[in-house]
This record gives C-alpha cells, structure tokens and sequence, in this order.
C-alpha cells in the first residue's frame, strides 16, 4: 500500500478510534493520525496471528473490513498509549 493509502487509513482509523474510545484524549491531527497508522499496523499484526498462526508485520488494506481492523488496532493503540502516559 502506498503511503497515501496508509495516511489517508491511518486518519480514518485514528479519528474512527477516538471517536468511540470512551474518556478524552488529547494530542491533535498529527497524534490521530500516528495512532491510526499504529493501529493499522498492530491490528493488521494481529489479525495475520489469528488468521495464519505467524505473526507477521503487516497492516491493514484500504477496504471496508481492513477500516474494521485498523480501528480496533488503532484503540488498542490509544488504550496502550494511555497507559504508558500515565505512568510517565
């Protein structure tokens, strides 16, 4: 995928992500877009798990079901990243 495709993915996910994460977050277009792609690829990641049994450094496609998987991958990233914000 292009790294229009994984901007434009990463921006949809992010703001998909936020959107439906309960509590607020902060950080702007450039955060949600940072997660978004991070989510791309941890739910991209983790799908290949689930679906192959390797884990493999992939992220998801620019399709409807690929949307799906990088928004949970990207609330993960948001879940995950409050953590670590916490404790710093």
């Amino acid at each position: 995928m292009n790294l229009i495709a994984w901007v434009i993915l990463g921006l949809l996910a992010g703001a998909i992500a936020k959107a439906i994460y309960p509590g607020t977050q902060g950080g702007g277009i450039l955060a949600t877009m940072i997660l978004g792609i991070v989510g791309a690829f941890l739910g991209g990641s983790l799908y290949s798990l689930l679906a192959t049994g390797t884990l493999q450094l992939t992220a998801a496609s620019l399709s409807i079901p690929g949307l799906v998987v990088a928004v949970l991958g990207s609330m993960l990233a948001i879940f995950l990243w409050g953590l670590m914000a916490r404790h710093a």
